[in-house]
């Protein structure tokens, strides 16, 4: 099976560190019973062929092999969002007292497959727990994919061919935090009201997501006008933040694999202060702006374009690794934030009284982006993760004090 678009980057960059690794976790209010919890793996395992696959080097591109092997079920670690070792499948399962969590490499999917896996998890072991599973929410009962949808390149299947020129983006201001020793990667969790949080947001007339970024651009202006005058010389000028966007809502299809692109929000600090009013006005206009089908086809185009060039598809791999490896570098360094919220999960009320949070790690940012986050609601939990691998926790400070002097309480936890 071939990668789909957006995983063919991964394997050039990842390593024992930057593992392209991510982690959904459900935490129940009683704690996990181990012999139904194994029965629902093994009952749902089958159901997902296409993730029980190997990584493969090919002389053109890297590809996925099949593997019959039975799904990595483990004890929960101290790290979270380890590497795969090229005898491993590229998902596992993990548990620990009442939680249970999904890991997944990007080269297999995104945020929504990994956690349509979880739900189907979840239910099961709440049906081997004797509580009926609601038919309704059995997206994936049965012993094989209901459709080959399920496991297309959703971005070939969209491709249309695009005339319009790509503009290049200037480089972004990063955070120049020092990094902490191996293993660098640590996660502080926030515990938030959702129902207050949405006023809050619905009172400045945006999204959840949208008043998020808004506050994570007010952070980092922050940090930026807290930098001595040499340094304020020699860093970028502009502070933007990568919002991933689940295209699922847009084009119809059932594919689990990766079906994500961004939008970009940004503000120009060579322009003065922005209050964060200002700021909010621009995020709402500008995803506004960018989350227009028309500008997604053309980010669809640029991504599958250069995957069909006939010189690069020529190239060897080693020296597409090279080459991958050189834009992530150059890509990070056009965002100053990574924001990515999975939504509000909402089972049934039977199924909702036995879980008390979901939370969702995103990958470990790499050495130039630094912090990154992830947001899941649950019932009236809004719940942020903060994946940081340096020694400063100045970005997560300006930011949840931003909310408590907004009257949002924000409860602080480590992972």
């Amino acid at each position: 099976m071939r990668l789909d678009n957006a995983a063919k980057i991964y394997p050039a960059v990842k390593n024992r560190e930057l593992t392209s690794v991510f982690r959904i976790s459900v935490e129940l209010k009683e704690r996990v019973k181990a012999k139904p919890f194994l029965e629902a793996i093994m009952a749902i395992e089958n159901r997902f062929p296409y993730f029980k696959v190997k990584l493969k080097p090919g002389f053109f591109w890297y590809y996925l092999e099949f593997e019959n092997l039975t799904t990595q079920v483990k004890a929960e670690g101290d790290v979270p969002c380890r590497a795969f070792n090229k005898n491993e499948l590229m998902y596992r399962v993990l548990a620990k007292d009442n939680r249970i969590s999904v890991e997944f490499s990007h080269i297999l999917t995104d945020g929504t497959g990994a956690f349509e896996f979880l739900k189907s998890l979840l239910l099961t072991y709440f049906e081997k727990c004797c509580i009926p599973l609601p038919e309704e929410l059995a997206f994936h009962r049965g012993s094989e994919p209901a459709a080959q949808e399920e496991y297309e390149d959703a971005f070939n299947r969209y491709f249309e061919k695009s005339k319009s020129p790509y503009i290049k983006v200037p480089k972004a201001f990063q955070v120049n935090f020092p990094l902490k020793p191996r293993p660098r990667f640590s996660v502080l969790i926030a515990i938030i009201p959702l129902d207050q949080i949405a006023a809050k947001a619905k009172a400045y007339q945006v999204s959840i997501t949208e008043y998020l970024v808004a506050v994570y651009l007010y952070a980092l202006q922050a940090i930026y006008n807290g930098l001595t005058p040499l340094a304020k010389r020699r860093s970028y000028k502009m502070v933007r933040i990568e919002v991933p966007i689940n295209l699922r809502k847009m084009y119809l299809t059932k594919t689990m694999r990766n079906f994500t692109l961004y939008v970009m929000p940004e503000m120009d600090l060579r322009l003065g202060h922005y209050t964060f009013e200002e700021i909010i006005k621009t995020v709402y206009h500008q995803m506004q702006l960018e989350t227009d089908k028309k500008l997604i086809n053309k980010m669809i185009s640029r991504n599958v374009s250069g995957e069909k060039n006939p010189f690069i598809r020529g190239v060897p791999l080693f020296l597409k690794s090279i080459i991958l490896s050189r834009l992530l570098s150059l890509g990070t360094s056009a965002y100053s934030g990574v924001i990515t919220n999975l939504g509000k999960v909402n089972l049934t009320p039977e199924m909702n009284k036995l879980i008390d949070r979901f939370v969702f790690i995103p990958p470990p940012p790499n050495k130039i982006l630094k912090v990154n986050c992830g947001v899941v609601g649950f019932d009236n939990k809004l719940v942020m993760s903060f994946g940081n691998i340096t020694t400063s926790k100045e970005l997560e400070q300006h930011f949840f004090s931003f909310l408590t002097q907004q009257g949002i309480p924000v409860k602080i936890e480590n992972y």
